[in-house]
C-alpha cells in the first residue's frame, strides 16, 4: 500500500494501492500514519511524494463509495480530509513527484506539497468533481485555492479541466515539468536543497504561509457537514454511480 525508501535525509513515500493508488478509507488512514511517523522521526528531513507506474492518484474510489453508500460516506470523508490536512501542515518539506496521473483527490495531494514536478507525457492532472456530481469538501478546496493561481482556480473547478503537464505547468497546478527517467532524481533534488534551509525558520515561514488557509479550513465545519450530507444523499449517489457506469466500462 505504501512503500517508504530513503536517499540521505529524504524520505521517498511511495502510493502502492491497486491500480490507481485511488483515495479509499484504508489508503488515507495509512497515508495519515505515515506521515505522522515521518514527522516524528529525526531521520526524515524532507518528504518526497510519488506513485507507482503512470498513476500518481486517481483520486477518490468512486466504486467503493458507491458500494458502501452513505454508511461509508460518513467515514471516509472524515478520513480524507484529515489525510489531506496532514499532508498540508506537515512541518517538513514536501516535493510531489507527480508520475502519471493526478486527478481529483491526486491532485490536491500534489497541490498540498512545497514543490510539485511533473513527469512530461506522464498522464492528466485537475479537479473534476464537479462533473461526478461530487461538491469538495472544505480542506481540499482550501488546498487547491491556495495552490492554483486566483485567476484559474474557479475555471479549473467550474470545468472539471484535466491537464497534461505542460498546460498544468501554464495553469499554475505544477512547479517543472522534466523527463519521466529524471523525475525522481530531481524531486529528491529540490528536497534536499529544501531540506538544507534552517528547520526551524522553514516549519516557521511554511506555518506562515498556510495559517490564512487552516482558518478557513477551521471556520468551514458547517458547510462541510453539509458536504458530508450532499455526499451521502440518494441523487449524489446515483450521480456517482452514473459517472463510473460511463466511465468505468469494462472491455468487451
Amino acid at each position: 500500500m505504501i512503500d517508504l525508501t530513503h536517499r540521505g535525509n529524504v524520505t521517498v513515500l511511495r502510493m502502492a494501492h491497486g491500480k490507481a493508488n485511488a483515495l479509499d478509507l484504508e489508503l488515507c488512514e495509512a497515508l495519515t500514519s505515515q506521515l505522522d511517523e515521518c514527522r516524528r522521526s529525526p531521520s526524515t528531513g524532507a518528504l518526497v511524494l510519488t506513485g507507482t507506474g503512470r498513476m500518481f492518484s486517481a483520486g477518490v474510489d468512486l466504486p467503493r463509495v458507491v458500494d458502501g453508500g452513505a454508511s461509508y460516506v460518513r467515514g471516509f470523508l472524515p478520513a480524507v480530509n484529515r489525510m489531506f490536512q496532514t499532508l498540508f501542515v506537515f512541518p517538513k518539506p514536501v516535493v510531489a513527484a507527480v508520475n502519471g496521473h493526478a486527478i481529483a483527490g491526486g491532485c490536491v495531494m500534489a497541490c498540498a506539497a512545497d514543490a510539485r514536478l511533473m513527469a512530461r507525457d506522464g498522464g492528466g492532472i485537475g479537479i473534476p468533481e464537479l462533473l461526478v456530481g461530487v461538491p469538495f469538501p472544505v480542506v481540499p478546496l482550501e488546498i487547491m485555492r491556495f495552490a492554483a493561481p486566483s485567476q484559474y482556480i474557479q475555471s479549473l473547478a467550474y470545468r472539471g479541466l484535466t491537464l497534461a503537464a505542460g498546460e498544468a505547468l501554464q495553469h499554475g497546478l505544477i512547479d517543472t515539468v522534466t523527463e519521466p527517467d529524471r523525475l525522481l532524481d530531481e524531486a529528491i533534488a529540490a528536497a534536499q536543497s529544501l531540506a538544507a534551509l534552517p528547520a526551524s525558520a522553514f516549519t516557521l515561514t511554511k506555518a506562515q504561509f498556510r495559517e490564512p488557509s487552516l482558518q478557513r479550513m477551521h471556520a468551514g465545519a458547517t458547510i462541510d457537514a453539509a458536504v458530508q450530507e450532499a455526499w451521502a444523499s440518494d441523487a449524489t449517489l446515483a450521480a456517482i454511480r452514473d459517472y463510473v457506469a460511463r466511465t468505468f466500462k469494462k472491455p468487451s
